[in-house]
């Protein structure tokens, strides 16, 4: 297994939890359990693909723009959670700031998975897109221990 590989794995986790939230209506047990998977997946796994793939890909001249977009990116889905957490979860307005969530986490890991991954195994040895996957898998428990 790669970086790219294990990354994805984490990004169709990310989808479904997704499109399982979307299925809830208002302050539910239910939706409350599936909003705290969301906001720890999504706040361990950008800081330790940030750790791990972004700082390896920041290295490298070329793949530095690429990173530093992805990382911005990072930055806004967090902001966006942010404001939910500030928002009653039965509102509609829970539901429509969900949404767009929902839509910029896809951008983010549609344009990593098209662009980024092609253009970072260009810069990236396979073997150290290999050994990437270890350094990730310990830095993401402990970023989830954070987050919670």
């Amino acid at each position: 297994m790669d970086i790219y590989i294990r990354l994805t794995a984490d990004h169709e986790h990310q989808r479904d939890l997704f499109e399982r939230i979307t299925d809830t209506e208002g302050d539910t047990r239910a939706r409350k359990n599936l909003w705290r998977q969301i906001k720890v997946e999504l706040e361990a796994h950008a800081s330790a693909e940030e750790q791990t793939f972004y700082a390896e890909l920041m290295s490298r001249p070329e793949g530095s723009d690429k990173a530093r977009h992805s990382v911005a990116e990072h930055k806004e889905a967090a902001d966006l959670i942010k404001e939910l957490d500030d928002i009653d979860m039965s509102s509609p307005a829970w539901l429509k700031k969900l949404k767009h969530l929902k839509d910029r986490v896809e951008h983010h890991v549609d344009e990593e998975e098209k662009e980024v991954f092609p253009a970072a195994k260009k810069l990236i040895s396979s073997s150290r897109a290999a050994s990437l996957v270890q350094d990730f898998n310990q830095r993401k428990p402990a970023e989830k221990e954070k987050a919670a």
